[in-house]
């Protein structure tokens, strides 16, 4: 870290010598003083071992590292993407009409007016009969192939989203090139009425041509001609002349600009499928949501941004506090794909060996994991309360509940707030003395079961609440994440907005391949050629 860094360093020494249940019991006004609030969804910051000075700190640090540049320049439409020098203009997806993000060209509004347009269309044809498949019977069922960028955040919006989805249509995904996926994903589909969307930005990504290649000939083989099974194909890509070469009709093919990094994709027309398999309006509402924490990061002060203050919450851990990784525990069911979308967007992002300036950087983003509560506490909340490592926790939790049981929601709720007190306060020695006590244990069993008991607690979390969990106030969780790791990777000086890493392991994949096929060896290691061999005998 840079020199601005050492208040910082200074705050966290001095914070160090008080625990976070002291901060909590000294100041009533704690809560009110570390908590955000915007359009339905509320961020505690209060079980945070921060104060006021460890923040004016981290702010500082901030405007010393020249954020409020980056972020103008981020609007603005500079290649913030410096490496591939290209801007970084998702939100341009997401914008009203009225939207100004002239350096990405003076058709930029137009065309994204345009293609959603044309995406509605498509949606409502379909919705209403008017679009058939081949045979003439309406469309139903919707396939999705795509894998990262292109994959998780449909796949998480429309598992989020089961109120919202339109009744008479069947979404379905397959990312993996497993075969089991694809199998599963068209189990029960019937070709007559199912439409194939290929989403690839490139239209090379392996795993989802292979998929596609295996769902058009399923298509054909359903409906007896190859032809027609063509006409039950769409594809979202950047790259539309290899979308038609693959036999997607030229009307069925979708584009989205190279500006749209893939991990911040859903906004763009890679949400065809979601268009199509919700509710009419409900992706106009999740964009509506994630334009507001758009409008709030570009505007808002930096003491009161609710996406800065995120990314240097996330930074002071894993800086000043020395904490690795961060734990996503979202209490809703709907929400149980967060940890994973949340994985690619951090770690994909900000996961860098490298400044900018091609200077080393000592560490980048912490490592994201998680799971949905309650099952998280009987899988891994061990760890949390009693490890010597310990985690940062994000809790979610949604006030209210579409699902009717209103007890066990409530009971929910309970365990969600219940976990982020007691990973703040812990139990002391003398707490589960006084408690063996009470239930009669004799001294000689409470000595050699005291220990085992204690949870140190000054663990720090970070508690999210939406009001409900509906497409506009997803729209700006999602957001606050993206804007929260762009912030952190200007932060630390790294580029958000490329993902070299992922390229070697798919190069070298393409010189396995032929060797597991029987073809020949050549290119591959010593160990590679060894392990390839057992998997041949």
């Amino acid at each position: 870290m840079s020199p601005d860094w050492t208040p910082v360093n200074a705050a966290a020494d001095r914070l160090s010598k008080t625990t976070l249940a002291a901060l909590s019991d000294s100041d009533e006004g704690r809560f009110a003083a570390f908590s955000h609030a915007l359009d339905g969804l509320l961020i505690d910051f209060s079980r945070q071992k921060l104060d006021a000075g460890a923040l004016e700190a981290l702010t500082g640090f901030a405007k010393a590292r020249g954020f409020e540049d980056f972020r103008t320049r981020l609007f603005a439409g500079e290649a913030v993407n410096a490496t591939e020098g290209r801007p970084a203009l998702h939100m341009a997806w997401r914008a009203d009409g009225g939207a100004d993000y002239p350096a990405a060209g003076p058709d930029i509004a137009e065309s994204v007016a345009d293609e959603r347009a044309r995406m509605r269309a498509l949606a409502d044809g379909i919705r209403s009969g008017e679009i058939t498949g081949a045979r003439g019977r309406p469309i139903r069922q919707v396939l999705h192939l795509g894998i990262g960028g292109s994959d998780l955040g449909p796949r998480l919006v429309y598992d989020a989203l089961k109120h919202e989805r339109d009744p008479l249509m069947t979404l379905r995904f397959a990312a993996n090139i497993d075969p089991a996926e694809l199998n599963d994903a068209l189990e029960g589909l019937d070709p007559e009425t199912t439409l194939v969307i290929i989403v690839s930005k490139s239209f090379t990504t392996p795993e989802t041509l292979t998929n596609a290649r295996h769902a058009r000939f399923w298509l054909e083989q359903g409906l007896g001609d190859a032809e027609a099974a063509k006409a039950q194909l769409a594809a979202v890509s950047a790259n539309p002349e290899k979308a038609q070469d693959f036999g997607v009709p030229a009307n069925r093919i979708f584009g989205f600009q190279d500006w749209v990094g893939g991990r911040y994709s859903l906004w763009s027309s890679v949400s065809l499928s979601l268009e199509i398999a919700l509710e009419a309006g409900a992706m106009d509402a999740l964009r509506a949501g994630a334009a507001a924490m758009d409008a709030h990061f570009r505007d808002a002060k930096l003491d009161q941004n609710i996406p800065l203050l995120k990314a240097l919450t996330d930074l002071w851990n894993a800086r000043a506090l020395g904490y690795p990784t961060r734990c996503v525990a979202p209490y809703s069911t709907r929400l149980r794909l967060l940890p994973g979308f949340l994985q690619q967007l951090e770690m994909e992002s900000n996961g860098k060996g490298v400044a900018l300036d091609g200077a080393p950087v000592a560490a980048s983003s912490p490592v994201v994991w998680g799971a949905e509560g309650t099952n998280a506490q009987h899988a891994f909340f061990q760890q949390l309360h009693q490890g010597p490592q310990g985690a940062p926790v994000d809790f979610m939790a949604v006030k209210e509940s579409h699902e009717a049981r209103d007890d066990m929601h409530r009971a929910l709720l309970a365990n969600c707030i219940a976990q982020g007190e007691a990973l703040m306060r812990g139990r002391s020695a003398e707490a589960v003395r006084a408690e063996m006590q009470a239930g009669g244990a004799d001294d000689a069993e409470i000595a050699r079961l005291a220990p085992h008991r204690v949870c140190p607690g000054d663990r720090p979390s970070t508690t999210f609440i939406l009001d409900r969990l509906d497409a506009r106030t997803l729209g700006l969780l999602l957001a606050l994440f993206e804007h929260k790791t762009a912030a952190e990777g200007a932060l630390i000086g790294v580029n958000s907005f490329d993902q070299y890493g992922v390229e070697l392991g798919k190069t070298l994949a393409r010189r396995a391949l032929p060797a597991i096929e029987g073809e020949t060896d050549q290119g591959v290691d010593a160990t590679s050629a060894a392990l390839i061999a057992h998997l041949r005998r």
